[in-house]
């Protein structure tokens, strides 16, 4: 008895039954009375005795047993209801970091016609989820979806196109993923089927079926000079040989540089045309087979260009300032065989690498024959439509991660859009069942976005981008291009912003090779990954707008042959699926299961980890490099006596913010508590105000749209400041360029009070 009254006095702390006093009832019936005492002791006299009757007598051993443990029991179970009903009140699923290899059994729900609420008893590990992403993205998957996605033309605004919309529409409503369509009506150029165009030199007359989009239409004649690839070394070459640029006619050979780009270099020559055809050194198909592109230096319709084009009605004309004022035109290899054999002049040094694949030619540069060139494109108005589809987040539903692939091509487009098409509803498929059957709780949405006249300039997408410019940088955290993204089998390179570069390397560790064992980081050389897979993006990439005009966060990969750049087909009727077939060693499938598996990863872990897989300090060395390069202008102008009054201690201190602010989010990160949601969404604010920050405010969109300070084009970039002559306007852009930098430094910090602004 001294010990049950020990355990009790334990259980209830300072108080403690002092006494057992068995009392008779009026009904003859005893019952047990318990009195509590603070006090320590046990004092049996201190109870007056009536009747007779002791303070204390034990109770007949047989009934005290049974009521001490009834009620031992009765706290016992009180204990265990309110245990479980706290438990199943307050818990949620428990959230683990990723990546996590975990080896405790997966829990998978029965199939409902709809989840609302998560079943706190299924759990899914990172390892989970990539192995399920593996299991339904597989080659048979994409064997029937490729056949079923492969048209014979899909130009944009046709009804091939509009028809192919409206399917991927309707596997989005299937899905029940909530699916709209954004309509935009643009102006596309293209050829006149009454006035062909031509190209005269001497007595041949060619009529090329291919064409440039976006040319200056027009008749001009001109001395015919050869240029190799139109870059800006390349027709340093020429000058130094004493030919005149001026005026002629601009041979170039595809590649290297975009179309656009190759046309806007020869118009700051005062060139009056230009014509590009595929050498066959660099394209390895049939000398007749004709060339398209378009030669507008920028994205979007150029017609509207800075705003959306819902209606041409409701705004003034203007043009983008990227579209060229000269003509340009596309001649196959065979017609510019014909033009070199006659061109005469002298020859360019063998080390300049101007000597192309034609045996039959010298490569001279020409300036003696002349030749003429006759644009008669037309615009045309056309309704093209983008279609999305969405799977909401469960915690951060209004931030979300964008998928996206262009429908359209100029002829088959098989690994211009059939591929990205399939991979982007295979993805939808298999996310969705994820979530529907697996318990799949992504905590941010994904999107997934079917593009219309991407070969136009990613008209479809700008388009997009500029009717939503106000907000879509502060929902959208990333988007991942699916173009292109099988070109071969063999190697894989990629273009990104730095914020992307410690998620595409870990990717890459995790994705199986599609050659075998190991994985994709072991395709390439692994010692200097970035070297051997990182591309600049160029501003043809389909992510490029996303990245340089809204600043977001994007990437574009690409599985692709060794020693290979680019896919030789894109742009021609050849790009079909037996050429693809060739170019994977028939592992087309295969191929683009794995594309789409890369594609997935990435995305599952920017909406499913707690905080955001952007790596902030990844743009410290890039910053550093350019902040060194202005800085070694600004002392050699000094020196020079040119530049007077302006140090570099503005634009150090600058970079010195954004340093500072970066290893504050580095820091916060490894101290926040990932449980706490407010926490983390401040945090992950913070995170996506970085590529943004970086985009200039001090810029036209008319003029410049790719704002971005470190990866757009124009004079307010910091690669620019470091080459500009005049110093008037080198002042004025470094002034602004450092207010810029130091914008963004004080965007990161978070809330005001916590800035310290020196400058």
């Amino acid at each position: 008895m001294d010990r049950l009254r020990s355990a009790f006095n334990s259980m209830v702390k300072s108080e403690r039954y002092s006494r057992f006093t068995l009392q008779p009832e009026q009904d003859g019936e005893r019952h047990v009375e318990v009195k509590l005492s603070d006090d320590t002791t046990d004092d049996a006299t201190e109870i007056g005795q009536g009747e007779g009757s002791p303070s204390f007598r034990p109770a007949p051993p047989r009934q005290s047993r049974r009521t001490l443990c009834c009620l031992a029991l009765g706290i016992l179970l009180i204990f265990i209801i309110g245990y479980l009903v706290g438990y199943i009140s307050h818990s949620k699923p428990r959230a683990v970091p990723v990546p996590v290899d975990c080896g405790a059994k997966l829990e998978v729900n029965e199939p409902t016609a709809k989840i609302d609420v998560q079943d706190p008893e299924v759990q899914l590990y990172w390892k989970d989820i990539i192995e399920l992403l593996a299991q339904k993205l597989t080659a048979q998957t994409f064997d029937q979806t490729l056949r079923s996605f492969d048209l014979p033309s899909r130009s944009a605004g046709s009804l091939e196109d509009n028809s192919l919309a409206n399917r991927v529409f309707d596997e989005y409503k299937k899905l029940e993923m909530e699916p709209w369509t954004d309509i935009h009506y643009v102006q596309l150029q293209m050829p006149d089927s009454n006035r062909p165009n031509r190209v005269l030199f001497g007595s041949e007359v060619f009529e090329p079926t291919g064409y440039l989009a976006y040319s200056a239409p027009g008749k001009v004649q001109g001395k015919l000079v050869y240029g190799s690839y139109g870059r800006q070394e390349d027709l340093d070459v020429v000058t130094k040989k004493n030919v005149e640029l001026k005026d002629c006619v601009l041979l170039l050979r595809a590649g290297k540089i975009s179309f656009a780009e190759q046309v806007a270099n020869a118009a700051a020559k005062e060139v009056s045309a230009v014509l590009i055809y595929p050498d066959p050194q660099d394209y390895k198909y049939t000398a007749g087979t004709a060339l398209y592109g378009h030669v507008h230096l920028g994205s979007g319709d150029p017609y509207t260009p800075g705003f959306p084009s819902f209606n041409h009605t409701q705004f003034p004309p203007t043009q983008s300032s990227g579209l060229p004022k000269i003509p340009a035109q596309t001649i196959t290899a065979n017609m510019a065989t014909t033009l070199l054999e006659k061109i005469g002049g002298p020859e360019a040094d063998a080390s300049s690498g101007f000597k192309g694949g034609i045996s039959s030619v010298s490569y001279s540069l020409g300036g003696s024959e002349d030749v003429t060139v006759e644009v008669n494109n037309v615009l045309v108005n056309r309704e093209i439509h983008n279609v999305f589809g969405v799977i909401k987040g469960f915690t951060d539903p209004d931030r979300y991660v964008v998928l996206g692939a262009q429908r359209d091509a100029w002829g088959k487009g098989y690994a211009k859009a059939t591929v990205g098409t399939s991979m982007l509803v295979q993805l939808a498929k298999a996310v969705h069942e994820m979530v529907e059957k697996d318990g799949f709780r992504p905590r941010r949405s994904l999107v997934f976005a079917s593009w219309s006249a991407g070969e136009y300039g990613s008209v479809g997408a700008t388009e997009w981008l500029e009717g939503y410019m106000s907000s879509i940088d502060k929902k959208v955290f990333t988007y991942i291009s699916l173009d292109g993204a099988v070109m071969g089998r063999g190697s894989f390179i990629a273009s990104a912003s730095p914020l992307l570069y410690s998620l595409l390397e870990s990717t890459m560790k995790t994705v199986k090779s599609p050659l075998g064992s190991g994985s994709v980081y072991d395709m390439v050389e692994k010692s200097n990954w970035k070297a051997n897979v990182l591309r600049p993006m160029s501003m043809d990439d389909p992510a490029y707008p996303f990245l340089a005009f809204s600043g977001i966060p994007s990437i574009s990969f690409h599985f692709i042959s060794p020693n290979s750049e680019s896919y030789t087909y894109y742009g021609t009727n050849l790009d079909s699926m037996d050429h693809l077939d060739y170019q994977t060693n028939h592992h087309t499938s295969e191929m683009t299961a794995v594309a789409a598996q890369f594609a997935g990863q990435m995305a599952l872990q920017l909406v499913h980890d707690h905080l955001l897989s952007l790596d902030v300090m990844q743009y410290s060395s890039i910053l550093a490099k350019a902040v060194f390069r202005i800085n070694k202008r600004i002392n050699e102008l000094s020196r020079s006596g040119q530049l007077k009054d302006v140090g570099s201690n503005w634009l150090n201190q600058a970079y010195g913010s954004f340093q500072q602010a970066a290893r504050s989010i580095t820091n916060d990160i490894s101290n926040t508590d990932i449980d706490d949601q407010q926490a983390c969404r401040i945090l992950n604010n913070r995170i996506m105000s970085v590529e943004h920050g970086l985009l200039s405010p001090y810029v036209s969109p008319i003029d410049t749209p790719f704002r971005h300070l470190l990866l757009g084009r124009g004079s307010h970039t910091l690669a620019s400041i470091s080459e500009i002559t005049d110093m008037k306007q080198f002042r004025t852009e470094l002034a602004l360029a450092t207010w810029n930098l130091q914008g963004c430094a004080n965007t990161m910090v978070g809330d005001i009070w916590d800035i310290d602004n020196e400058i």
